[in-house]
């Protein structure tokens, strides 16, 4: 019935939150090729296979902007 849209200042801050989450995905996904540490490289996994799904879901709500 309604569509609820983010405000502009919404979007922007999503923005930056999606922008952070991406690259800190990205450098847990690179670092777990160098990292030796067998508890550090659990975390690393841990973090990876928990923000992946947190960041599609963030992406699919950033599809209702207004700057689209």
């Amino acid at each position: 019935m309604f569509e609820k849209k983010l405000a502009l200042h919404e979007t922007l801050e999503f923005h930056e939150v999606i922008n952070f989450m991406t690259t800190s995905l990205l450098k847990s996904k690179l670092s777990q090729g160098i990292v030796f540490d067998q508890d550090l490289r659990e975390l690393l996994d841990k973090n990876v296979k928990l923000s992946t799904p947190a960041l599609a879901a963030m992406l699919k709500l950033y599809s209702n902007s207004e700057l689209e």
